[in-house]
C-alpha cells in the first residue's frame, strides 16, 4: 500500500469508474467484459501489468522450450483425493465443507472435455499455506488449500473443500477480500492458461472491493459468482455451489492478464 487510502477514497475512486462505464455505454461504446489494465482502485494492478510491448522469444529450433519457464507440477498422475481437499491429511479440516462443482464450456455451450481444471484457495480463517502469507489468521494443519481434478466427458469438474474466509490484503486501510477461490484451467500447454476467481453469492464485502469491481460490466461480474445448488449439496456433510466456466465469447468468464 503505497499511500494511506480509506475505504471511503477507494469507494469514490470505484464509483467514478462506474459512472464513466456507464457513459461510455450511454456514448454507443461495446461492453467491456474485462476490466481495464490501469484500474486506479485496485493500486497494485498498474504493477502487474506488462507497461511495454512483449518481447519474442524464438523456441523455433526447441519448441519445448516455452515450458521450461511453466508451471512444473510433478510427474504423478491426478490421485482420487486430489479433488477432495479435506482428503489430503490424516485429520478433517476446520470449517464448513463445500462441494464445488460445474462445467467448461466454449461460447457455443460445448463441453470442453479432458482439461486440467486446479484450484487454490485460503483456509476457513482466510489463510493460505504459503510461506509469503502475511495475515496472522491461523494455519490449519490439515488444510493445504489446492486441488486439481480432469473435467470429464461432459465438460464437468468437482471438487469438495472448505469455505475460504475473508482476509486483509493492505490495498488500503481496512481492505478486505471476499471469500474466494482461484481456478486455474490448462488447455493442451502450459502456455494455454487461464486463471480466474469464483465467488460466493450474498458476500457483504463485494461493494467494497476493488479486484471484483474493477469488472465494472454488471452481467461479467456477476458471472464470477457461484449459484448455491441443494442438488449439489452431500447430505449430512456439505452445501453445494455450482458455478460453470465459459472460456471464450461474449459470455466468456473473466479471467486474469498474463496467465
Amino acid at each position: 500500500m503505497t499511500e494511506a487510502l480509506s475505504q471511503a477514497d477507494i469507494d469514490r475512486e470505484i464509483a467514478a469508474e462506474h459512472a464513466a462505464y456507464g457513459k461510455r455505454l450511454a456514448d454507443g461504446a461495446p461492453a467491456e467484459h474485462h476490466p481495464r489494465r490501469g484500474y486506479p482502485p485496485y493500486r497494485s494492478s498498474v504493477l502487474r501489468h506488462p507497461g511495454r510491448p512483449p518481447v519474442a522469444i524464438d523456441v523455433s529450433g526447441d519448441p519445448e522450450l516455452v515450458e521450461l519457464a511453466s508451471p512444473a507440477f510433478g510427474g504423478r498422475d491426478i490421485t482420487e483425493t486430489d479433488n477432495d481437499l479435506t482428503r489430503q491429511h490424516t485429520g478433517e479440516p476446520v470449517g464448513e465443507r463445500i462441494t464445488v462443482s460445474g462445467r467448461l464450456l466454449d461460447r457455443s455451450g460445448r463441453p470442453v472435455r479432458g482439461q486440467l481444471v486446479e484450484i487454490w484457495q485460503a483456509n476457513s480463517a482466510g489463510r493460505y499455506a504459503h510461506q509469503r502469507e502475511q495475515h496472522d489468521a491461523p494455519l490449519d494443519p490439515n488444510f493445504t488449500g489446492v486441488g486439481r481434478t480432469l473435467s470429464d466427458a461432459d465438460g464437468c469438474y468437482r471438487f469438495t473443500t472448505v469455505r475460504p474466509g475473508p482476509y486483509p490484503w493492505r490495498n488500503h486501510v481496512n481492505a478486505w477480500r471476499p471469500a474466494h477461490i482461484h481456478f486455474s484451467v490448462f488447455g493442451t500447454a502450459f502456455t494455454q492458461r487461464l486463471v480466474t476467481q469464483m465467488y460466493f453469492p450474498g458476500d457483504p464485502l463485494f461493494p467494497y472491493d476493488p479486484i471484483l469491481q474493477s469488472v465494472t460490466d454488471d452481467a461479467a461480474r456477476q458471472r464470477l459468482v457461484a449459484a448455491y445448488d441443494h442438488g449439489l449439496s452431500v447430505p449430512e456433510f456439505s452445501l453445494g455451489y455450482h458455478w460453470d466456466i465459459v472460456l471464450d465469447g461474449p459470455r466468456a468468464t473473466w479471467t486474469e492478464e498474463g496467465r
